[in-house]
């Protein structure tokens, strides 16, 4: 003997009955075929007895729906020879539910009882319409009132089994009938006066397990439209694995917390008994499934799954006359106990300063009434505030056997939580340890349940989703290295870069559900489907998407995006900046965003700030961390300036190498900001402040070489001024040819005992300095240390350039993914 459960999915209508025909017929072994009501027919019947109520005549017209649902399934399941008795069937029972709904329409109640009695003929119609059809097709079958066979108490809604006689009233009943299949409604039941009683929404599992139990059954087959139990609902996390076997105690905690697939008081009449009970998937019956047995120490991950529960409500109970006087938690517990309200979760602080419990949202202000009238006196004497409820919460909870034998779970589930800025209202353990539960904010519960799949289950990769602010030239040239390794670093990184979002100053573009942007074709999706760029709105959908590991890539020159950071950091969303201005800002802002960064454990990044794709600032961060002291820093950063001077020798105009430069893409968009020094300055305050000293702009000397002129007016103004004082840059070159030196404009950081100064200025290079063979547009960066104080550290390499800065940058949106 073996017992079969079919849910609302599985019955959802004619087409799917068949399959369910086909599985029943299957099967040569005697058996008990448990059905839910027909797909969506639950909540109807639930509505139509609400309007009743409400004395809104509409709830006829639900009942017609239904009716004619039903009729329909009958008649594309049936031959016309076999429908007149089940129509006739279907005909009766409604004309039986409506003249109850009538009789709510009139007296405007709405009782336990008459709601359990309305809502018990979904399973009773569903049931008889099926074992219609299966004798329509030859196979003896008995249909099982299960009205008649489980009996429970008049707790009308969730009633509680008589076990002794409800296991007595089937074995007898079974034994007396000589057939193979018995069909039977799931959900309903009747007390001891014969009253329909139902089991819970979700009692049709616990009808089949009660059948079972009472048979001593050799298996139980829960049939719904998944292939078994997952590790974490496959609606969220499309990376959600099977798992093929699971212990009673870990099915009993995950259908606690939220998994749908198993109705939570299902597990116990089977666990009694040890019967193995199977998850099965109707629509792919040749799948392997689930099974739930008592094995407990099966093998696979420690953690076996991840869920939750929704529509939380936290209610803390605090105060300081609570400390050292005994009782307060019995009275809570009481108070909710005596409202019929649902603890979920438990915590209380050593300190006895306060109980902390989680129940439903929708038992939260029942919940207050109660507690508060329970301490109504503690109350008025202050010893006790009134009780405080805070809604809009979740609870997550990791389950699994093996947990209690591996040390280290909780922390890194905590850890993983952290550091996607996710933050841990409450948190409870049971002391088996199969259970680590934690109330969130129901906002982050999505990115939660991701963020722990990916650290206990994908070993395969972590992703990363970045949101890039400016794709032109380098932003541009970003995009095709990330398409072009993508490949190369879910392979050997184990890392999944995946572009979420991208704008530039005219339009900004998001992925949406199930479809990345295609970074082949990003220009033309940014133009098609590309909406209007606002600035606010890109960081809020970046907030409201709440992806786990997410980064904004600011590859702009904008103040505006470099005042966003903030705001991001707050939300630990990291920043990857190409974006100079925050970090250059006043020290208290640099410094802030650095403590952000730290306090929601996420990455401030910006390398790029200062040598374009050169491994400068993490250089210099390798060089502290390991306890060196930077006693001087000797560079050149420009990489626009090393390629004006190397390649202007007074035989053509200054002007004509400064556009040379901009048109190939070495300059801001504004040549001032390199020629004028300000890009140098922010690189050497920059660097400044990341070797450990609070320097401000205003304390950098700035021996520039423009003429005041060049920086009045537009930058067409200022390339005319550039050739009007064409004299005067022949001036400077010849003054250094002169000297057998070359130009070059240097930055300077010195760190000595008689006081911290920063310079920069163009100087006359001679042969024998590390910065006189330098070409091109490289830069070039010396550190002195008090590990390196003769011979300096050199960085040398390419410091301009729309590939170069772009895998720079890259190379920082790496970093972020390996912490």
């Amino acid at each position: 003997m073996k017992v079969l459960k079919f849910g609302g999915s599985s019955v959802a209508n004619a087409e799917n009955i068949q399959k369910v025909a086909a599985i029943v017929m299957s099967n040569s072994e005697q058996q008990v075929v448990v059905v839910s009501a027909l797909g969506g027919v639950t909540d109807a019947l639930i509505k139509a007895g609400t309007l009743a109520e409400q004395t809104d005549e509409t709830y006829k017209d639900v009942l017609k729906e239904l009716e004619k649902k039903h009729l329909d399934t009958a008649r594309a399941l049936l031959p016309v020879t076999h429908q007149s008795s089940c129509l006739s069937m279907i005909k009766q029972q409604f004309n039986e539910l409506e003249e109850i709904c009538n009789s709510v329409f009139y007296l405007k109640e709405l009782s336990l009882r008459t709601r359990d009695r309305i809502i018990s003929f979904g399973e009773l119609l569903s049931s008889k319409i099926i074992t219609a059809f299966l004798q329509s097709k030859h196979v003896d079958v008995e249909w099982l009132d299960s009205r008649k066979l489980i009996k429970t108490n008049s707790s009308f809604g969730f009633a509680a089994v008589n076990f002794e006689t409800t296991n007595q009233l089937i074995i007898t009943t079974i034994q007396a009938l000589d057939k193979n299949i018995f069909l039977a409604p799931g959900f309903i039941s009747s007390d001891n006066n014969n009253n329909t009683t139902t089991l819970g929404r979700g009692g049709s599992d616990y009808t089949a397990a009660i059948y079972a139990s009472s048979l001593n059954a050799a298996s139980l087959e829960i049939w719904t439209d998944v292939s078994g139990m997952m590790t974490a609902d496959p609606r969220w996390v499309p990376n959600a694995k099977p798992i093929e076997r699971i212990s009673y105690q870990e099915a009993m905690e995950l259908s606690h917390f939220g998994a749908k697939v198993v109705y939570p008081p299902t597990i116990q009449p089977v666990r009694q008994k040890n019967i193995p009970t199977w998850v099965k998937n109707t629509f792919a019956p040749n799948d392997a499934g689930t099974v739930i047995d008592s094995i407990t120490q099966h093998d696979g991950d420690i953690v076996t799954g991840i869920s939750s529960i929704n529509a939380i409500a936290v209610l803390s109970l605090e105060g300081s006359g609570m400390i050292g006087i005994p009782g307060f938690s019995k009275r809570l517990f009481e108070a909710l106990a005596s409202a019929n309200i649902n603890v979920v979760l438990i915590t209380q602080s050593s300190s006895e300063h306060s109980i902390c419990v989680a129940v439903n949202t929708s038992d939260a202000i029942k919940a207050k009434e109660v507690v508060d009238s329970t301490f109504e006196v503690e109350i008025a004497q202050a010893k006790v505030e009134p009780l405080k409820v805070e809604t809009e919460h979740s609870v997550i909870a990791l389950v699994g056997d093996k947990m209690k034998s591996h040390p280290g779970i909780s922390g890194r589930m905590f850890d993983a939580l952290g550091r996607n800025g996710i933050n841990v209202r409450a948190i409870a353990q049971g002391s088996s340890e199969r259970n680590i539960s934690a109330v969130i904010a129901h906002a982050d519960i999505k990115k939660a349940v991701n963020v722990l799949h990916e650290a206990f289950f994908e070993n395969v990769y972590k992703q990363l989703n970045i949101f890039i602010l400016g794709v032109g030239n380098v932003g541009g040239k970003l995009l095709g290295q990330v398409l072009q390794q993508q490949a190369f670093l879910q392979e050997h990184l184990n890392l999944q870069v995946r572009v979420t979002g991208i704008a530039n100053s005219r339009k900004m573009l998001f992925a949406d559900n199930g479809h990345d942007i295609d970074l082949k074709q990003w220009k033309e999706e940014l133009s098609e489907q590309g909406e209007p760029m606002q600035l606010s709105k890109f960081v809020e959908t970046i907030i409201q998407k709440n992806f786990r590991n997410s980064v904004l890539v600011d590859v702009t020159a904008n103040e505006d995006v470099a005042k966003v950071y903030e705001q991001l950091l707050s939300k630990a969303v990291s920043v990857v900046a190409c974006n100079k201005i925050a970090a250059s800002a006043s020290y208290t802002h640099y410094s802030e965003l650095k403590s952000l960064a730290k306090e929601y454990n996420a990455l401030f990044l910006f390398e790029t700030n200062v040598g374009a794709g050169l491994p400068v600032i993490g250089t210099l961060n390798d060089l502290r961390r390991s306890g060196d002291v930077v006693t001087k820093i000797q560079a050149v950063l420009s990489g626009t300036l090393n390629f004006v001077f190397n390649n202007y020798d007074a035989t053509r105009p200054f002007a004509e190498v400064v556009k040379q430069a901009q048109d190939e893409g070495y300059t801001e968009p504004d040549p001032r900001l390199d020629l004028g020094g300000t890009d140098v300055m922010r690189k050497i305050l920059i660097l400044a402040r990341e070797a450990g000293e609070q320097l401000e702009m205003e304390d950098i000397t700035n021996n520039g070489f423009l003429p005041e002129e060049c920086f009045k007016g537009s930058v067409d103004d200022f390339y005319k001024a550039m050739l009007k004082h064409e004299d005067h840059f022949k001036k400077l070159y010849k003054a250094a040819a002169s000297e057998n030196c070359k130009l070059k404009f240097v930055a300077e950081f010195i760190n000595s005992p008689e006081g911290k100064t920063a310079n920069v200025g163009l100087k006359h290079i001679p042969a024998d300095s590390d910065f006189y063979h330098l070409y091109g547009k490289d830069n070039i960066v010396l550190f002195y240390t008090q590990r390196y104080p003769e011979q300096p550290l050199v960085v040398k390499g390419a410091g301009a350039g729309a590939d170069v800065t772009a895998s720079g940058v890259f190379a920082d949106i790496i970093r972020v993914a390996r912490v």
